[in-house]
């Protein structure tokens, strides 16, 4: 992570394109944004996008907000906007079994960091949402609560939450006594329902104290045989 470049100042009333216009007025343009959706889940994959959006009027795109404030009406709606305006846009997967393997946060550090590298255009300069991701090939910003306060960033916090969206909407079709399609894996009282009556399932993670309760009432002492990857 690096600190705002010199001479850099953003003013409060700047709205949400102040930060990339700032720092496009300093040569530090094209400016991504990178953000996550599942961190706090117990089930399901974390997914990680990281966007670019043109400058001018073309990058403004209708309704984009902080896709945690959005109704999941307007977010596919923002969703379909930012994929057709963004000069570049990525998208990281981490399956269950890999956030337990290494661990939420380097788990998210991991993915943030792959989807600005799998950007097509390079950014110049990377604004992240709330803290720092280190190894990126550009420098940084770690923002707070940048998916509200910086376009990109909300941009890609839209991508990351749509997609995980739609991947847990499908598993629902696969496990349908956890109700995936309401609660997203995230921890509702449904959720710790459906959880205690069934134990987890093959989507579960186990670095989660909720999830190895209701393993340990059920006697498993590990996690269900996950299926093999397609080839």
């Amino acid at each position: 992570m690096t600190a705002r470049p010199r001479g850099v100042t953003i003013r409060r009333d700047a709205g949400l394109y102040g930060y990339e216009r700032a720092l496009r007025r300093h040569g530090l343009g094209p400016v991504a944004g990178v953000d996550e959706a599942g961190r706090g889940a117990c089930a399901g994959p974390l997914v990680a996008a990281a966007a670019i959006l043109p400058e001018g009027r073309s990058g403004v795109v209708p309704g984009l907000a902080d896709s945690k404030l959005l109704t999941a009406r307007a977010r596919e709606r923002a969703y379909d906007e930012v994929l057709r305006r963004a000069l570049a846009w990525s998208v990281v997967v981490v399956e269950p079994g890999d956030c337990d393997r290494m661990g939420m946060h380097v788990a998210n550090v991991e993915a943030l960091r792959r989807a600005v590298a799998r950007l097509t255009i390079a950014p110049s300069y990377v604004l992240s949402d709330g803290f720092a991701v280190d190894g990126l090939r550009a420098p940084s910003l770690a923002v707070w609560k940048g998916d509200r306060v910086a376009g990109c960033v909300a941009a890609a916090s839209v991508i990351a939450k749509v997609t995980r969206d739609r991947i847990m909407t499908a598993h629902h079709e696969e496990h349908p006594a956890y109700r995936f399609d309401v609660h997203k894996g995230y921890i509702t009282p449904l959720h710790e329902e459906r959880l205690t009556a069934h134990g987890p399932s093959v989507l579960h993670r186990w670095c989660f104290v909720n999830v190895r309760r209701a393993a340990a009432a059920r006697s498993l002492e590990s996690p269900p045989a996950r299926p093999a990857p397609p080839a």
